[in-house]
């Protein structure tokens, strides 16, 4: 209930906070009486404005605002809102040149424009190209690092030639007290990306880690163990995630989203399951002992703390099951009888994450585990091929107790699995998983 109502807290803030500008309009001194379509054209550009602006603290990963709806979902309504305030800004454009076609030739020639015009077109300009490196960073190759720190640099840009643009059209910012409000949000908004990338690593660098072993798993992935210097470690709910820092210093730009594998008992140990696949992950193997390791977290909602139930299905492909071990630990070391089934798919036998480590928590829990591999060895007598509905129906316990889902793997997975689960009559409250693939 409390994360209820804190939900619906930062959505209607959120709410006002977009709607802000209309009451601002009609704030002294107003202009004069003005065509329908112009007074509408100004709307959706303060609108927008608010929008962008937002986004900064949409990223910032304030656990306060994250924790009622998961931070995977707050960065998913990132990217959307990105694409929905795009439209609002080539609606505000259009509206605009219709209701002055002197604008019209201006826009096709801008370098003729006024500065509110120009000033307007650079921010589409660079708004267009923010949402184009997103898109198709992949496809130009665009390394994460690098495209990480081209958004940032966009979206002040961006934020900051849309305040030009508003200061010279003049029209609703006509008043010091008006402008300075603009401002305020302006450098508020600015300040919440300083707090993430100057205030958050200045705090990080007084509870430091250290990098304690490096060890190789099955299907190209490795557990990376950390131990806290000179504080209690990190509490975490089992399931969650970190941003993991490697190197001398907190304010590193390279960091990346790892789920625990280790027991949320055991905060004196964290371990992170890593599958070597992009640029970063690649290397992870070739990390030292000794390596200094910086935190920020924990995120996510997805855990059985969070969700308590009678029983619990897990569904995993490959890594994915880097935070359905760490509930598993979890349990295990709190003796938690309660039942549980893992239907765990891979390619092969020989790739298949955490397999021992599983065998071992069947001995100790009350944990039934169905493998399902896409590539089965000679002699293999379990599932074959991909989990799909015949295989749920095979598979998911028949008692009436009331069993909560958590499917993690690729998204596409993540997608057709939980079709399958409302399919079967279980409903969207007790099927939980989280998606991060942005770009």
């Amino acid at each position: 209930m409390n994360r209820l109502l804190a939900g619906l807290f930062w959505a209607l803030l959120y709410l006002v906070l977009v709607l802000s500008p209309l009451a601002l309009m009609l704030l002294p001194p107003r202009p004069e009486p003005r065509p329908f379509t112009r007074e509408l054209a100004a709307v959706l550009g303060f609108v927008a404005l608010v929008q962008i602006g937002l986004q900064f603290v949409l990223v910032a990963r304030f656990q306060r605002v994250t924790e009622p709806y998961g931070i995977d979902m707050i960065l998913q309504y990132h990217r959307q809102i990105g694409f929905a305030s795009l439209a609002v800004v080539v609606g505000h454009a259009a509206l605009a040149a219709a209701a002055q076609p002197a604008l019209l030739p201006l826009l096709l020639a801008p370098w003729r424009a006024g500065s509110a015009l120009g000033y307007g077109l650079a921010a589409t300009l660079a708004f267009l190209l923010l949402i184009g490196l997103s898109v198709w960073r992949r496809r130009v190759r665009l390394s994460y690092e690098l495209w990480r720190g081209s958004h940032a640099a966009l979206g002040a840009t961006l934020l900051g030639l849309a305040m030009l643009h508003v200061r010279d059209a003049g029209v609703y910012t006509n008043s010091t007290f008006k402008w300075g409000l603009w401002l305020g949000f302006a450098g508020a908004m600015l300040a919440v990306y300083g707090y993430l990338r100057l205030l958050k690593p200045a705090l990080q660098a007084r509870a430091p880690y250290r990098v304690t072993d490096v060890r190789v798993e099955r299907g190209r992935s490795w557990t990376l163990a950390l131990e806290p210097q000179g504080h209690a470690g990190l509490r975490f709910l089992p399931g969650q995630f970190v941003w993991l820092k490697l190197g001398a210093s907190p304010f590193n730009r390279q960091e990346h989203p790892f789920s625990f594998s280790s027991s949320a008992e055991h905060p004196e140990r964290l371990e992170f399951g890593i599958k070597a696949l992009g640029d970063f992950t690649a290397t992870i193997g070739d990390t030292s002992v000794g390596t200094p390791a910086y935190l920020d977290g924990p995120h996510g909602s997805m855990s059985i703390d969070r969700y308590p139930a009678a029983g619990y299905v897990f569904i995993a492909g490959g890594v994915g099951v880097t935070p359905i071990v760490s509930m598993l630990r979890t349990m295990a070391d709190r003796d938690d009888r309660r039942p549980c089934l893992l239907i765990y798919a891979d390619d092969s036998w020989e790739r298949m994450p955490f397999r021992e480590q599983i065998a071992e928590l069947e001995q100790r829990m009350e944990l039934d585990v169905v493998h399902v591999l896409e590539e089965p060895h000679e002699g293999w007598d379990g599932e074959i091929g991909r989990i799909d509905a015949a295989m749920l129906e095979r598979c998911l316990p028949r008692e009436r107790i009331r069993r909560d889902h958590f499917v993690c793997g690729p998204n596409p997975m993540i997608d057709a699995i939980e079709d399958m689960l409302l399919a079967r009559g279980v409903p969207a409250s007790a099927i939980h998983s989280e998606r991060f693939t942005l770009v």
